[in-house]
Protein backbone atom coordinates (compact mmCIF):
# COMPACT_ATOMS: atom_id res chain seq x y z
CA UNK A 1 0.00 0.00 0.00
CA UNK A 2 1.40 3.33 -0.66
CA UNK A 3 2.67 5.45 1.94
CA UNK A 4 0.62 7.96 1.34
CA UNK A 5 -2.36 6.18 1.72
CA UNK A 6 -0.93 4.50 4.82
CA UNK A 7 -0.18 8.09 6.09
CA UNK A 8 -4.49 9.36 5.64
CA UNK A 9 -6.08 6.15 7.37
CA UNK A 10 -3.52 6.67 9.98
CA UNK A 11 -4.85 10.47 10.23
CA UNK A 12 -7.89 9.16 10.29
CA UNK A 13 -7.41 6.82 13.07
CA UNK A 14 -6.11 9.87 15.21
CA UNK A 15 -9.33 11.62 13.91
CA UNK A 16 -11.75 8.73 14.99
CA UNK A 17 -9.84 9.06 18.89
CA UNK A 18 -11.00 12.23 18.71
CA UNK A 19 -15.17 10.88 17.87
CA UNK A 20 -14.51 8.41 21.05
CA UNK A 21 -13.24 11.46 23.20
CA UNK A 22 -16.19 13.50 22.05
CA UNK A 23 -18.68 10.89 22.63
CA UNK A 24 -17.89 9.05 25.42
CA UNK A 25 -16.12 11.05 27.62
CA UNK A 26 -16.84 15.13 27.10
CA UNK A 27 -20.30 14.01 25.63
CA UNK A 28 -22.38 15.97 28.07
CA UNK A 29 -20.23 18.97 27.77
CA UNK A 30 -22.85 21.32 25.70
CA UNK A 31 -19.99 22.17 23.57
CA UNK A 32 -19.54 18.73 22.46
CA UNK A 33 -22.86 17.81 22.20
CA UNK A 34 -24.28 20.99 20.00
CA UNK A 35 -21.07 19.90 17.42
CA UNK A 36 -23.68 16.64 16.92
CA UNK A 37 -26.35 19.00 16.49
CA UNK A 38 -27.95 18.13 20.07
CA UNK A 39 -29.22 21.37 21.17
CA UNK A 40 -30.37 20.52 25.02
CA UNK A 41 -28.91 19.15 27.53
CA UNK A 42 -32.02 16.86 28.02
CA UNK A 43 -31.55 15.22 24.83
CA UNK A 44 -28.09 14.80 25.48
CA UNK A 45 -28.48 12.97 28.44
CA UNK A 46 -30.88 10.98 27.30
CA UNK A 47 -28.24 9.57 24.32
CA UNK A 48 -25.29 9.65 26.66
CA UNK A 49 -25.67 5.69 26.92
CA UNK A 50 -25.99 5.48 22.73
CA UNK A 51 -23.13 7.84 22.56
CA UNK A 52 -20.99 6.06 24.80
CA UNK A 53 -21.20 2.69 23.03
CA UNK A 54 -20.66 4.69 19.80
CA UNK A 55 -17.52 6.14 20.92
CA UNK A 56 -16.25 3.02 21.52
CA UNK A 57 -17.29 1.72 18.46
CA UNK A 58 -14.69 4.70 17.20
CA UNK A 59 -11.85 3.72 19.26
CA UNK A 60 -12.01 0.28 18.43
CA UNK A 61 -12.02 1.06 14.67
CA UNK A 62 -9.44 3.42 15.15
CA UNK A 63 -7.09 0.59 16.55
CA UNK A 64 -7.63 -1.79 14.01
CA UNK A 65 -7.01 1.31 11.60
CA UNK A 66 -3.42 1.42 13.55
CA UNK A 67 -2.93 -1.67 14.17
CA UNK A 68 -3.13 -2.60 10.27
CA UNK A 69 -0.99 0.78 9.19
CA UNK A 70 1.68 -0.34 11.85
CA UNK A 71 1.76 -3.93 10.53
CA UNK A 72 2.38 -2.82 7.22
CA UNK A 73 5.13 -0.85 8.29
CA UNK A 74 7.12 -1.91 11.47
CA UNK A 75 5.40 -5.28 12.99
CA UNK A 76 4.81 -6.98 9.46
CA UNK A 77 5.20 -7.65 6.11
CA UNK A 78 2.65 -6.63 4.93
CA UNK A 79 -0.80 -5.80 6.67
CA UNK A 80 -2.77 -3.80 3.76
CA UNK A 81 -6.24 -6.26 4.08
CA UNK A 82 -6.37 -4.89 7.50
CA UNK A 83 -6.40 -1.39 6.36
CA UNK A 84 -8.23 -1.19 3.55
CA UNK A 85 -10.70 -3.13 5.54
CA UNK A 86 -10.69 -0.03 8.19
CA UNK A 87 -10.76 2.80 5.59
CA UNK A 88 -13.85 1.23 3.61
CA UNK A 89 -15.64 0.65 7.02
CA UNK A 90 -15.10 4.28 8.06
CA UNK A 91 -16.02 5.23 4.17
CA UNK A 92 -19.42 2.98 5.24
CA UNK A 93 -20.07 4.98 8.16
CA UNK A 94 -20.06 8.39 6.25
CA UNK A 95 -22.07 6.93 3.84
CA UNK A 96 -24.79 5.65 6.27
CA UNK A 97 -24.44 9.32 8.22
CA UNK A 98 -25.17 11.35 5.27
CA UNK A 99 -27.63 9.26 3.69
CA UNK A 100 -29.94 8.94 6.65
CA UNK A 101 -29.42 12.92 7.19
CA UNK A 102 -28.12 14.82 4.67
CA UNK A 103 -27.93 18.05 6.66
CA UNK A 104 -25.19 15.98 8.33
CA UNK A 105 -23.16 16.19 4.95
CA UNK A 106 -20.31 17.93 6.84
CA UNK A 107 -19.49 15.30 9.53
CA UNK A 108 -19.45 12.90 6.56
CA UNK A 109 -16.99 14.52 4.82
CA UNK A 110 -14.93 14.91 8.12
CA UNK A 111 -15.78 11.02 9.20
CA UNK A 112 -15.22 9.76 5.02
CA UNK A 113 -12.64 12.25 3.26
CA UNK A 114 -9.39 10.58 4.50
CA UNK A 115 -10.19 6.97 4.11
CA UNK A 116 -11.57 7.51 0.53
CA UNK A 117 -8.71 9.78 -0.53
CA UNK A 118 -6.03 6.83 0.86
CA UNK A 119 -8.45 4.13 -0.62
CA UNK A 120 -8.64 6.09 -4.28
CA UNK A 121 -4.55 6.45 -3.78
CA UNK A 122 -4.52 3.12 -3.07
CA UNK A 123 -6.41 1.84 -6.25
CA UNK A 124 -4.60 4.12 -8.11
CA UNK A 125 -1.08 2.90 -7.11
Amino acid sequence: MPTISLVLVFLAALLHIGFFVMESLLWRRPTVHRVFGVRSAEDAETMSFAMFNQGFYNLFLAAGALFGVLGSTVLFDDNDVLVVFCAMFMVGAAVVLVSSNRRLWRGAVVQGALPTIALLIALIA
